[in-house]
């Protein structure tokens, strides 16, 4: 291991605290990998809102192709929102920011399918603050199938084509909504070795998706999808996060990602300063 990642450390505390699986790769070599009794490298895991973190990546491909703009307001699409004297502020990126003006809400079990997400009543000023949750997930996801019917795409048939194939990652499996569809907040299953494969496709582009890593001026420390930074850890780190201890960090400096799934949330602070020392 380089100097400055203690991979033992690491693994101790990950497997104190209710880790299943935790695989350390540098420089696209596994340089430490531990699994719980009746896990592996290839058995899926549900991400929660690990899930997050596809979608920022897929709206500048999106744009990229010609689909949107960051900064658009939603009510370009959403023809019901323009006379909304609030809704009608919001863009894009303010909802990949969550800083929509939602409220907390719309996770797991309660993610609404895009056409309810759309009439969820906005509780702050769009902009002024950021609020965890799924609904402004699922606005985009509204916004984005319907930039996508000219080709016949779901958002994501789209993020399969644009991020995941290019990525060496397959998806286990969706949790499906009631109305059949796939919720964007969250309810993708990946084993740690396709984790593992979009990590290192995230280090690869990292430029390219520059966007996702900037945080607002509500939440310095939230890109689009990833949490920005912590102490003790390089100043480039970024990270998805999920429930129950699922982790993806990404250190682009270093050439590192870092898997971790759990039945148990571990505080990444703590987390990172085994790994760092």
């Amino acid at each position: 291991m380089p100097v400055g990642i203690d991979a033992a450390a690491a693994v101790a505390y990950a497997a104190s605290h209710g880790s299943e699986a935790l695989v350390i790769a540098r420089e696209g070599a596994i340089v430490e990998e531990w699994f719980a009794e009746g896990w592996n490298a290839d058995r899926a895991h549900a991400l929660y809102s690990g899930t997050k973190s596809f979608w920022g990546p897929v709206a500048i491909c999106a744009r990229q192709d010609g689909l949107l703009e960051l900064d658009e307001p939603v009510a370009q699409t959403i023809a019901a929102w323009r006379d909304d004297p609030v809704k009608s502020r919001i863009t894009l990126r303010m909802l990949l920011s969550l800083t929509a003006g939602y409220g907390f809400g719309g996770l797991g079990a309660s993610v609404p399918p895009f056409e309810r997400a759309l009439d969820v009543p906005v509780k702050n000023v769009p902009g002024s603050r950021f609020v965890y949750g799924g609904i402004s997930l699922q606005v985009f996801g509204a916004v984005l199938a319907r930039r996508l019917a000219d080709r016949n795409q779901t958002p994501h048939e789209y993020l399969r084509e644009r991020i995941l194939e290019p990525a060496g990652v397959t998806v286990d499996k969706w949790r499906e909504l009631r109305d059949g569809t796939y919720p964007l907040p969250t309810g993708a299953f990946l084993s740690a070795n396709d984790w593992l494969a979009y990590g290192r496709y995230v280090v690869s582009q990292h430029a390219h998706f520059a966007e996702c890593f900037n945080g607002s001026l509500a939440n310095e420390r939230y890109g689009l999808g990833w949490w920005l930074s912590a102490r003790s850890a390089p100043p480039d780190i970024v990270y998805a996060s999920g429930s129950n201890g699922q982790a993806l960090y990404v250190a682009p400096s270093l050439d590192l990602v870092i898997v971790r799934f759990g039945r148990k949330a571990i505080p990444h602070e703590a987390f990172l300063k085994r790994v760092f020392g």
